[in-house]
């Protein structure tokens, strides 16, 4: 099978494909055939080694997949069963690949409504979205939400999950992602290059940060009391905590986990037409390096995601 490795740390051109023996299946995992591969801007940084999170090169990035069970070491599928998921994470899931083998507790069937493409894109994203809004953040019918960054991979999912369970959904956005996001029905948008969010917004139940830095520090004083600060970017900012907690505020930082339960969730809002998955654009395999180079430049509007 073909993988896309590196052997370096450093920028897209580090990417390159080879040959690599297919993996076995153990047992309770599924040897999955990959039709196509979500990215996420955590590659991007382990790929130049921002941190070391799955050890040092070489070493195949990636989690999210979208594919067809070719082999099965479990009685949760059958050879020729559409399914997605994450794999693995944190560690290394060896996602850039043609094959994969995957916990088959990480995995869940795929909708008919869902192409391989729109799959792929969701795990990472969509679980961060539903761990920091369901199960972190409690959120419910009449809740008010601040979704910052509403136009990306996390954000344009997290406002439909939080309308879906019947919030007043507030985004902030740039002005070129507008009408992009009011397509998935938030209640506000507000373009944060010409109006301040902390201006204008107040009394929030729950916010939820993938921005970091100055917007989550402003975000403090939007909340109500005892509101819910939500952050996937700054969760280990000792000074925001301890802000948070002399303000009367919760706060929470999480970082996304494999979660059947949590994707049999997201699946369930998908064929209730409650969440669409927005890709941006798709590369073939061929041109990982393409690819990265557009996840390099960020600001992005929704996913982009390999086919296999």
């Amino acid at each position: 099978m073909r993988v896309i490795t590196q052997q370096e740390l450093g920028g897209p051109e580090v990417l390159t494909i080879v040959d690599a023996p297919v993996p076995r299946p153990l047992p309770t995992e599924v040897l999955v055939r990959v039709r196509a591969i979500g990215l996420n801007p955590l590659e991007a940084r382990l790929r130049e080694g921002e941190f070391p999170l799955i050890g040092a090169p070489p070493f195949i990035l990636g989690w999210d997949i979208s594919g067809v069970v070719e082999e099965s070491v479990s009685w949760r599928f059958k050879p020729g069963d559409e399914v997605f998921g994450m794999s693995l994470f944190p560690r290394a899931a060896n996602a850039y690949a043609e094959f994969v083998s995957v916990p088959a507790l990480h995995l869940v069937r795929k909708p008919a409504s869902l192409s391989h493409v729109e799959a792929a894109a969701l795990p990472i994203a969509g679980l961060t979205a539903w761990q920091a809004l369901v199960d972190v953040g409690g959120v419910s019918a009449g809740d008010r939400v601040l979704v910052h960054g509403g136009g990306g991979g996390v954000g344009h999912l997290a406002l439909q999950i939080a309308k879906a369970l019947g919030a007043h959904v507030i985004t902030t956005v740039s002005a070129g992602k507008r009408e992009f996001v009011e397509s998935f029905g938030p209640d506000e948008v507000i373009d944060y290059t010409t109006v301040d969010f902390a201006e204008v917004v107040r009394d929030i139940d729950v916010v939820l940060d993938t921005i970091g830095g100055d917007t989550v520090d402003r975000s403090l004083g939007v909340l109500r009391s005892g509101g819910h600060l939500v952050t996937a970017v700054a969760e280990s900012d000792a000074d925001l905590i301890a802000r948070s907690a002399a303000a009367g505020l919760r706060f929470s930082g999480i970082a996304v986990d494999p979660d059947p339960v949590a994707l049999h969730g997201l699946v369930s809002l998908v064929e209730q037409g409650r969440l669409r998955v927005h890709v941006q654009e798709t590369f073939p395999f061929e041109r990982v390096v393409d690819a990265h180079r557009l996840l390099d430049r960020g600001h992005l509007q929704g996913k982009l995601a390999l086919t296999v």
